[in-house]
């Protein structure tokens, strides 16, 4: 072992807790060297034993909370621990919100060296539970007998879940019936070491502001053996349901559905209303999984764009055109650009479902289309981004300076990332005026922000 790391596996230590890592973890030194210690929480002292060692960081396991966190509280969830669904259940949801904020904070003023910036506190959910409206939970086997649930913390141990207190109860709903359904019929669950069985994943996807609910069962086998006593069943067990879809994933890998979907009962898409807008949500659809917070998050970036209804607004890496109808009703034209094709789909059938037509949605990458609209004389007002967790690209984020809208309006899920884009940006002339966390998925350690920029003039 390295002379100068000053811990060693196996051995215990007296750790202050200063903060939460990225996936929800204490964070706390000895002699300066950083370890992470899942369930131990900021302003605790404990005491952990080192399990793992690495040349800048090891990894350790809460032995004994010798002083408690004001905030500390009992899960609510028995298989908290175990499960990797949620990461701070042990947190009350104030403590929660300002964990997260802090983690904003932190995040802009260390990588982005942006001092001083207004990071608004949280903007908490009414009700912290129940409120995914979408599961994906792989189906096992564990101690003998068929599991349905959640893998354990980075691994693929699937742990069994009666009720999980983040998904709809319809959902939860969905898992219990299934879990009995294979059990009753005879049917194996898949296996992913050996390829056998049949059943892989159920995902059950609900329509919190209509009550429709869909169920969708991934097999790794092309037919879903018994599938009319599987479908009579569900449609006695689970109220609202609409739809029951079958979809085929025969290659062994993590990506959940496979190419091949049929519809085994009832329509092939369920419908969800956010604000004043309808959604048909397909199994292949992106929707947030938290629709209550979505609006506050749209809401907020509509908001942030400043729009007077005379606007032309570019919304880059705009999905399936949910936050572009947000800004449609208070622009003169949006323009929503994809890379996804099947996504532009939805988004199109989206616009002409709820009667909106000053939008138009471009397939393609923002590098490439962004330039062409400049070079037809388009202007935007503003431009909102919302990427993927990894942030973007810094051409993407030098495409949108030389087409100098008054104000970027920046989405994000992932602080790191976010910090680092508006350090670049400014570097390149916009000025980061606030930013507003909103809580999308309480009990975990995620942060969703919107961020309001401002082109400065010379």
């Amino acid at each position: 072992m390295n002379a100068n790391i000053p811990v060693k596996k196996g051995a215990t230590y007296i750790i202050d807790i200063a903060g939460l890592g990225h996936s929800g973890e204490g964070v706390g030194r000895v002699e300066d060297f950083t370890v992470f210690v899942p369930l131990a929480l900021p302003g605790e002292r404990i005491r952990a034993k080192v399990t793992e060692v690495k040349k800048n960081y090891a990894k350790g396991q809460l032995e004994q909370v010798i002083e408690p966190a004001q905030h500390r509280t009992n899960p609510r969830c028995s298989i908290f621990d175990r499960c990797g669904g949620c990461q701070l259940q042990h947190l009350d949801y104030p403590g929660q919100l300002a964990a997260k904020r802090q983690t904003v904070i932190d995040a802009v003023t260390r990588i982005g060296r942006l001092p001083g910036t207004v990071v608004h506190p949280v903007i908490g959910a009414d009700d912290p539970w129940f409120y995914r409206n979408k599961m994906q939970f792989p189906v096992g086997e564990a101690n003998g007998r068929v599991a349905v649930g959640c893998f354990a913390q980075g691994t693929h141990d699937i742990i069994d879940t009666d009720r999980c207190f983040i998904q709809h109860d319809s959902n939860n709903a969905i898992a219990c019936e299934v879990r009995r359904l294979l059990t009753d019929l005879g049917i194996r669950p898949y296996n992913e070491h050996s390829g056998q069985g049949v059943l892989r994943h159920v995902l059950g996807r609900v329509g919190t502001a209509t009550g429709e609910v869909m169920v969708i069962l991934v097999t790794a086998t092309a037919d879903l053996p018994q599938s009319e006593r599987i479908v009579a069943r569900l449609r006695e067990k689970i109220a609202g349901l609409v739809s029951i879809v079958h979809n085929v994933n025969s290659k062994k890998t993590n990506v959940i559905l496979g190419g091949r979907t049929r519809t085994l009962w009832g329509r092939d898409t369920i419908t969800d209303r956010m604000g004043e807008f309808v959604f048909r949500i397909s199994p292949h659809s992106f929707f947030q999984v938290n629709a209550a917070q979505a609006k506050v998050l749209y809401d907020k970036a509509v908001e942030y764009a400043g729009l007077s209804g005379n606007e032309t607004v570019i919304d880059a890496y705009c999905g399936t055109g949910t936050i572009t109808l947000f800004l449609a009703r208070q622009a003169a034209k949006v323009y929503g650009i994809e890379v996804v094709a099947a996504a532009v789909d939805d988004a199109r059938q989206n616009a002409q479902a709820n009667g909106v037509g000053n939008v138009e949605f471009i397939v393609g990458d923002a590098v490439q289309v962004m330039p062409r609209l400049y070079d037809q004389g388009i202007r935007p007002h503003a431009v909102v981004v919302d990427p993927p967790r990894a942030g973007c690209a810094p051409q993407v984020l030098e495409t949108f300076v030389r087409m100098e809208p008054e104000r970027i309006v920046y989405v994000s899920c992932n602080p790191a990332s976010l910090a680092r884009d508006l350090a670049l940006l400014a570097e390149n002339g916009y000025q980061t005026r606030e930013i507003q966390p909103v809580d999308m998925f309480p009990h975990t350690h995620h942060i969703e922000c919107v961020v309001r920029l401002q082109r400065k003039h010379t």
